[in-house]
């Protein structure tokens, strides 16, 4: 991404093509292989659109005590509250302050809106099924299971996220609201 790429525009085309896919009458097929693709540190992540309600521009969270370090808080979108989760920090990456380009995508996890607070959004890109292939099985640990596949775009990975596997049941009831 170049330096000189507008993050909400970005995010504003993301969302329009979010629009845009949801509108056809064959809803599921045509969001068939289509991902919301956002970076954290050196990779390149992918979620199903069929998963993600909105992209938002970061916005002020109201911090909830008892919470895992990974939930920030709370957001107010339109009246509803909505549980926010640091993706970085659920992946155990580093920590980068959040800035302008700093987004906000809202997911429907089990039926529970959840924002995923990432870096930016870079588009929808779309990954033919028959380019993502089950993730490496280098070590099995519990952060494994929020690894769905792997996608080949062109020259790129993108490591396919399993949005449903984000939260272990006992964590989504906790931010159930």
């Amino acid at each position: 991404m170049s330096p000189n790429t507008n993050p909400m525009a970005d995010a504003y085309a993301a969302k329009q093509a979010l629009a845009k896919a949801a509108m056809k009458t064959e809803e599921e097929d045509t969001m068939e292989g289509k991902y919301l693709s956002f970076p954290l540190d050196k990779g390149l992540y992918g979620i199903e659109i069929r998963h993600v309600t909105e992209v938002l521009r970061y916005q002020e969270i109201t911090e909830v005590p008892h919470m895992p370090i990974f939930i920030k808080g709370v957001l107010n979108l339109r009246g509803q509250v909505i549980p926010t989760m640091d993706v970085r920090t659920r992946f155990q990456l580093s920590f980068r302050d959040y800035d302008d380009r700093t987004c906000i995508i809202v997911v429907n996890i089990k039926n529970v809106f959840v924002g995923l607070i990432v870096d930016t959004v870079t588009g929808v890109v779309s990954i033919p099924g028959n380019h993502v292939e089950p993730p490496p099985q280098l070590k099995k640990s519990p952060e494994a299971r929020f690894i769905s596949g792997m996608g080949k775009l062109k020259d790129k990975v993108h490591i396919i996220v399993n949005v449903n596997k984000l939260l272990y049941e006992e964590e989504l009831a906790q931010i159930a609201l």
